[in-house]
């Protein structure tokens, strides 16, 4: 397998690192490693972690890195071949075979063909980089077929034959954990499992993302939020309910509402179930004044 010790001039991960902050993506120095040798080794990058911790946003951040088009593929539960692969336009072929009447009429040429994520990655490899999005929301039967997928990087049609990448495309699969992933398909990807970041670094993106948000109140939000998450919520908030919470909070705050009142006015902004609203409400005041003072 040939190694690419240069990505579009990236040839280290701490030049990875520094191109992702420059796309707006803070990347400690153990997810910079893991996708400069997802990229370096020609192998798919598997980033795992709980919802909402920049999972997808990281493989957003690569792509731009690399100036290449996201193509996303968004797994559920029922996900088959035609969905990530392709199908045919079986109306558009039709009217041709009747508008083409007694000629000869290729059915399966390009015109008829709908690509899908995985077969537009595999026709162009250096302009893409594919996002598998939440593969534990699929069955098996797809993540079995994803294995054969990713083992040469072909796909096979009946009525044209097979298609393979000029080269190893650039691959993020995406887990929350909510299941198991086959040893075989992790042993294919290089793999790094994100966490919540660090507060100080959460601190940091939020004034990234949020240009209008003071120093004091994104290490307020900060704050909030990790109390929120020490919690037995069902859906704690992520990264982007920070960065949105310290926006809306910023927002009311200008507008007159003092710091404690404009954290709870813009509660629905970082918790989105009522049952977590419900489970904290009583000792919700508390936590936003601990996290103001």
């Amino acid at each position: 397998m040939p190694i690419r010790r240069s990505i579009v001039g990236i040839d280290s991960p701490d030049r990875l690192a520094t191109s992702l902050r420059d796309a707006q993506y803070l990347a400690d120095d153990s997810l910079a490693t893991a996708a400069y040798l997802a990229l370096a080794l020609g192998k798919p990058l598997l980033l795992e972690g709980a919802p909402g911790v920049g999972k997808t946003e990281g493989a957003k951040a690569i792509a731009s890195v690399l100036g290449r088009q996201l193509v996303r593929l968004q797994c559920y539960e029922g996900i088959d071949s035609a969905h990530a692969l392709y199908e045919w336009n079986y109306p558009r072929q039709m009217l041709a075979i009747r508008q083409a009447r007694e000629e000869f009429v290729n059915i399966y040429a390009d015109d008829f063909l709908i690509a899908r994520p995985m077969l537009e990655a595999l026709r162009h490899p250096r302009d893409t980089v594919l996002l598998i999005d939440e593969i534990d929301r699929a069955d098996h039967e797809f993540e079995a077929f994803l294995l054969e997928f990713l083992s040469d990087f072909s796909i096979s049609i009946p009525e044209r034959g097979t298609i393979r990448a000029q080269e190893h495309p650039v691959v993020v699969l995406t887990s929350n954990r909510t299941r198991e992933l086959h040893e075989a398909l992790r042993r294919r990807c290089v793999y790094h499992w994100i966490d919540y970041p660090h507060p100080t670094r959460e601190a940091e993106i939020v004034m990234m993302r949020a240009s209008q948000v003071a120093h004091d109140t994104a290490y307020r939000v900060v704050a909030a939020v990790g109390a929120l998450r020490a919690e037995p919520l069902a859906k704690p908030p992520g990264v982007a309910e920070t960065v949105e919470w310290a926006e809306a909070a910023t927002l009311l705050h200008e507008q007159g509402a003092a710091w404690p009142v404009a954290f709870r006015r813009a509660i629905g902004v970082a918790l989105k179930d009522q049952d977590d609203l419900t489970f904290i409400e009583s000792r919700l005041d508390d936590m936003l004044r601990e996290a103001a003072a």
